[in-house]
């Protein structure tokens, strides 16, 4: 091969070379800039993000997301700026009803969507360690577990095993409806079980009820539509 040609073919290759890591440079900040970091440094900015989120998702117009991308910066540990008090019915995905990434939001799951010790206990570490500056009561429509609880205080039903400890847990909360006129009891039921337990956790001690007084943290319920993905805050 002449000197010539040698010094062509160098060059093509340097050239490819060269136009391949640039490109791959270029797709890892793409995929960065497409990736926000998220977080928030006050009540009202989580629950902002919330918001704007769950509109994201109700518009099937979510984020592009590469996991890969950032499961090795997440093994490094976690900053949730939100946490969600939601029910364990398989239809709500909260890190997709709020389009939110791994990592950003400390979820604690029940069926009934209502405050356990265990589940205070989670939420205290949120707050107090983690640094999450909202907690959202997520109730939502068709809750099996409200049902139940409707029709034990009506009827009186006997609820199999540990189904029962649902409903008594659930009562104080649910159990004013019942003497309430209206239509729509199974609804009523369902955000008047969601504004017991944003109560509950307001005046949590000695923990959240602190925070909250200090206005470091902010505890808010809202109710997730099964049929649009739509979340109203209650």
């Amino acid at each position: 091969m002449c000197t010539a040609c040698s010094n062509l073919s160098l060059s093509r290759r340097t050239f490819l070379q060269t136009s391949t890591a640039a490109l791959a440079t270029a797709s890892l900040v793409s995929i960065a800039e497409a990736q926000p970091v998220t977080g928030a440094d006050t009540p009202d900015a989580a629950l902002n993000l919330l918001i704007e989120g769950n509109a994201r998702y109700a518009a099937n117009q979510p984020r592009e997301r590469d996991f890969s991308f950032s499961r090795a910066s997440r093994a490094a540990g976690q900053a949730p700026f939100a946490a969600i008090l939601g029910c364990a019915d398989s239809r709500i995905a909260p890190e997709l009803a709020f389009d939110q990434e791994p990592g950003d939001l400390f979820v604690v799951r029940v069926a009934g969507n209502f405050v356990t010790t265990d589940g205070l206990a989670s939420l205290e570490y949120g707050a107090a360690v983690l640094g999450t500056k909202l907690i959202m009561v997520l109730g939502h429509s068709s809750c099996g577990a409200v049902k139940a609880t409707v029709e034990a205080l009506q009827k009186g039903n006997n609820l199999p095993g540990h189904i029962a400890d649902l409903a008594r847990a659930m009562k104080p909360g649910i159990e004013s409806v019942l003497k309430e006129s209206g239509d729509n009891l199974e609804q009523r039921a369902v955000i008047a079980n969601v504004r017991h337990n944003v109560e509950r956790l307001q005046q949590a001690t000695p923990i959240l009820s602190d925070m909250v007084t200090k206005k470091k943290i902010r505890v808010v319920g809202g109710v997730y539509e099964l049929a649009t993905g739509k979340i109203t805050l209650v």
